[in-house]
Parts: C-alpha cells; sequence; structure tokens
C-alpha cells in the first residue's frame, strides 16, 4: 500500500469512528410493569415516575359519576368485566382528575395491578403499536385520550376509533380498556345544517353520534350548582387548612365566568398564595 493510500485509509477510519458517535444509542425497552403511568406522545412512549392525582374525597359534586368511573376502573385492575368509557360534558368538572385518582386508588389496593397510559391527541396514530406492545404485558392498563375531537369531514377518526373498541383486527387487546375525554357526547361538532340538510339529512352525524355507543359507559359531566361549587371550595380548602369565604368564593367564580371544580381549585389555589402556603 503506498502512502497516500495508507493515509486515505486512516483518514476514512477517522470519519467512520466519528459516524458512529453521532448514531444515538438505541433506546432501552421500555418496562411497562415499573411505573405507574405512562405517556405516549410524537416522541413515543414514556414513563411517568409518579402519577399524580387529587385524593378521591376531594373530588366533590360528581358523587355519581364517581362511583360509576371507580366501581369500573376497580374491576378492570381485578381482571373482572369492565367497559370502555367516555367521560363527556362541561369543562372543569374533573374528568381527567377523576380517571387519574380513580387509578391512583386501584394501585393502592394492588399497586402493580393497573398503570394509566394518557395518548397525547397527535400521537394516536401510535395507538395500535401502543396496544400490541401493552397485549403481551401481565398487568392490566387504563388508556386514555384527554379532551378528543375530530375535524369536520373527518370520518377515518371516529371509524378507527369504533374498530379500536369493537373488535376489528386493530382492537385494543383484553387487558387494555379505553378512557375518552370530550367535551361533548358527540365528540365531533356538530351544526344545525346536519340537520336540514336535504340530501344527506343524518348519515354523517349518526356516524359521528354513534361513537358513544360504542362505550359501556358514557357519563355525563354538568354544570356544578352554587352549592356544589361552594362544598367543592370548602372540601379544597379543609384539606389544606385555609380559611375562606363564601361570597368571595362566589366573586371569584364570577369573574372567572362560571362555575367549575377547576374553578374551585383555582381559587384555593389563590387562598394559599394569599396565605403564604403552597399546595401539594
Amino acid at each position: 500500500m503506498s502512502g497516500g493510500e495508507a493515509g486515505q485509509a486512516v483518514l476514512l477510519e477517522r470519519i467512520a469512528r466519528a459516524l458512529e458517535q453521532l448514531v444515538p444509542a438505541p433506546a432501552a425497552a421500555l418496562d411497562w410493569l415499573a411505573a405507574p403511568a405512562y405517556v405516549l406522545d410524537r416522541g413515543g412512549p414514556r414513563a411517568v415516575a409518579r402519577l399524580l392525582a387529587p385524593a378521591l374525597d376531594l373530588l366533590q359534586g360528581i358523587d355519581a359519576q364517581k362511583a360509576q368511573v371507580v366501581g369500573n376502573v376497580a374491576r378492570h385492575a381485578r381482571g373482572h368485566a369492565a367497559h370502555d368509557m367516555l367521560l363527556w360534558g362541561s369543562r372543569g368538572m374533573g374528568k381527567s382528575a377523576l380517571l387519574r385518582a380513580a387509578v391512583r386508588a386501584a394501585q393502592e389496593s394492588d399497586p402493580g395491578a393497573i398503570a394509566l397510559v394518557q395518548v397525547a391527541p397527535d400521537a394516536l396514530s401510535g395507538l395500535t403499536g401502543l396496544f400490541q406492545a401493552l397485549g403481551s404485558q401481565p398487568r392490566r392498563f387504563l388508556v386514555y385520550i384527554d379532551d378528543l375531537g375530530f375535524e369536520d369531514g373527518d370520518s377515518t377518526g371516529p371509524r378507527q376509533l369504533r374498530s379500536w373498541l369493537e373488535g376489528g383486527v386493530e382492537a385494543r387487546p383484553a387487558n387494555v380498556r379505553l378512557a375518552v375525554t370530550a367535551n361533548r357526547r358527540a365528540i365531533v361538532s356538530r351544526h344545525l345544517s346536519e340537520q336540514d340538510d336535504p340530501i344527506n339529512p343524518r348519515d354523517v352525524v349518526d356516524d359521528r353520534l354513534a361513537l358513544a355507543d360504542r362505550f359501556g359507559l358514557s357519563i355525563g359531566f354538568h354544570a356544578c350548582s352554587q352549592d356544589d361549587y361552594l362544598a367543592i371550595v370548602g372540601g379544597y380548602a379543609a384539606a389544606h387548612g385555609l380559611a375562606w369565604d363564601a361570597g368571595d368564593a362566589l366573586e371569584w367564580s364570577k369573574r372567572r365566568g362560571g362555575r367549575s371544580g377547576r374553578v374551585a381549585w383555582q381559587y384555593v389555589t389563590e387562598l394559599a398564595g394569599r396565605a403564604g402556603k403552597a399546595l401539594g
């Protein structure tokens, strides 16, 4: 080998080593048995070390909904027959908080029995792969999609969701149940023109509304009354040792434009700030 060829070989070797250093090491396989919760987003699935959720007794004004969700999640965690769930209705009334709290309550009885997997709206295309990964695990999972909605004219999304729920080729496995929160029972927007169209009066609407019928539990959450709102504030305030005034709490809700569990928590956060306290 000539001197020029030897030098070229050394240069190529250096380039190869530099390229190897640029290639990231393969990601370690995710342990689906180790964490209480997981998240699936565009970057793929990842573990969450701590499932943050309020105590169940702090979720007031939704007693009937709480009983259904907690009971269904507990049945699923024990390996008994359980339903997919659609939680729909008013914003800020505790739909997602209740799901997290129900899973955490089930974990307190049996830490390894069930995990929550939250799927970001931009990662729905990864659900089929997620189901394949979860189906082989000796554990139960509640796959949770928050604030789901489909754009007008989107027929693929609703039909794909129906397939996941109803035993299609890519349906969720037996150890997985789906929980979806939405602001509307129909999941998709609905216009008066859909009812008045003389050419196609109901087909599109019925196809979308039929989604709700695919969930074993379809649970409505409605705007809370003044008494319920004050009860929620009182529960949160008592739990954190905060003094409060009903008139001040109602004034806060008026400034926020409505009464809900979320507004009650925001008011209690304000109370804690005024008192110089931290909220866990």
